[in-house]
């Protein structure tokens, strides 16, 4: 019996030792911290063996195979011991991937992801489609699998989880935007960053489909120095010759000998990044067969995740919006570009060595309030003095939406939209954007 050794008892690890399990390996789940009670239980109840607050080498070095988590970097020196023993250390996804028949839609990008994901599963569940849902946004896949399969599998995928595909190939792959992120795990260089989101064609061929952004100059850039041949499907906010895009009040995309079109004024999805999302969204789901006529229905039915440009509520006129995950200047940056309104700012958090020069244009003129909220605001502070009229600083969200409401009028809108990390007041983004939302709902 093989033995495969699980790192990491996150969503994904524990997904992974499951399919292991069912699947009849020998399973070992090693976490250098804590493991939460509820995923302790679920694998005590399988048989599944496994320890916390560290690792035992005699374990993982008696693996045949090593299922990593993705926030473990093969930088690590423990993963370097596995490779240099000629132990495989491979992604949850590599992983289930091995035991799908379905065909594979994987989505990356910097920002984006996520909406695109839910969008284009919503787009062929809506029409009829045998499609399951993975990976960055739900439930593990290989926990899913075995329950069992789908015809298609959309994925979210991260550049991390990238770094351990081997034989993973897409049917269907799409590229949103590479911008500056996680340079921390990459030497601080964006080449590599970027290098490693264009992995994921790596085993595509002239049979699959790759869907990009061909505005973004990291992305154009590796695309033409890119060695594979996958189908290309540029997509763009300008018309451009062979591409979809947008243009006008409309979504153009091609589909066969037909151009079809889609009004913005009816999609609930609003602003440029959006209508990025939705080109490719669009694009993905004509690719796997959906009818083009219930496009348009599912575009204006679907319902995204929270978080992201989340509208909470309309107060005395203003309107109050949650985009918590903007935790980049990019994400950020769509944000703004996405109003037109006068504008309250919440911004602030742990910075993450951002740049803010690319965004004042955006703001002076159209903010009139900037609230930092965070508990070192020194660097938002110099960057937006003397470019925004009022900057404000606290560490109390309850201060900070009070001084919203009192600064706006109506026909403005509140944003939170931070451009940096949560961890200083907050467990996490998901947990900023829930205490933003109580806090709008105190003051109705």
């Amino acid at each position: 019996m093989k033995k495969i050794v699980i790192l990491g008892a996150g969503e994904s690890g524990v997904g992974a030792a499951l399919l292991a399990h069912f699947k009849g390996f020998d399973v070992f789940v090693s976490d250098a911290g804590q493991i939460l009670k509820a995923r302790k239980d679920l694998m005590a109840n399988k048989g599944i063996a496994y320890e916390e607050g560290g690792h035992s080498m005699d374990q993982l070095y008696g693996a045949d195979m090593v299922v990593k988590s993705p926030g473990i970097p093969f930088s690590l020196p423990l993963v370097k011991a596995l490779v240099d023993k000629n132990i495989p250390v491979i992604d949850e996804l590599e992983f289930a991937y091995t035991y799908s028949r379905g065909k594979m839609i994987a989505i990356t990008g910097t920002n984006g992801k996520t909406t695109t994901t839910l969008l284009t599963y919503h787009l062929m569940k809506n029409a009829g489609l045998d499609v399951g849902l993975a990976g960055n946004v739900g439930q593990s896949w290989a926990a899913q699998l075995q329950q069992g399969d789908h015809d298609w599998w959309v994925v979210e995928v991260s550049s991390f989880q990238i770094e351990g595909f081997r034989a993973l190939k897409p049917k269907i792959a799409i590229i949103l935007n590479i911008t500056p992120d996680h340079l921390d795990r990459y030497a601080y260089d964006i080449s590599k960053y970027a290098q490693t989101k264009f992995d994921l064609l790596d085993q595509m061929d002239e049979n699959d489909h790759f869907i990009y952004f061909q505005d973004n100059p990291l992305v154009r850039e590796q695309v033409e120095v890119m060695g594979n041949n996958p189908k290309k499907h540029p997509v763009s906010l300008q018309t451009s010759p062979g591409a979809d895009y947008l243009d006008s009040d409309k979504l153009w995309v091609n589909h066969g000998d037909r151009i079809l079109q889609f009004p913005i004024g009816e999609m609930v999805l609003q602003g440029g990044h959006n209508y990025v999302n939705s080109l490719c969204a669009i694009k993905a789901a004509l690719l796997a067969g959906v009818d083009p006529e219930s496009l348009s229905q599912g575009l204006k039915t679907f319902k995204n995740a929270a978080h992201r440009m989340e509208l909470v509520a309309t107060i005395d006129g203003v309107s109050y919006v949650n985009d918590s995950k903007g935790t980049n200047v990019d994400a950020t940056a769509y944000a703004l570009q996405s109003y037109s309104s006068p504008l309250v700012w919440i911004a602030g958090g742990v910075d993450k060595g951002n740049d803010y020069e690319p965004i004042k244009p955006m703001v002076k003129g159209r903010v009139h309030t900037l609230i930092c909220l965070g508990k070192d605001n020194e660097k938002l502070k110099e960057a937006f003095t003397g470019v925004i009229p009022e900057v404000l600083e606290t560490t109390n969200l309850q201060e900070a939406l009070d001084w919203a409401k009192a600064k706006s009028r109506s026909g403005d809108i509140v944003l939170l939209s931070p451009a940096c990390a949560s961890f200083d007041l907050f467990k996490n983004y998901e947990d900023r954007g829930e205490q933003f939302k109580a806090a709008v709902k105190s003051i109705t």
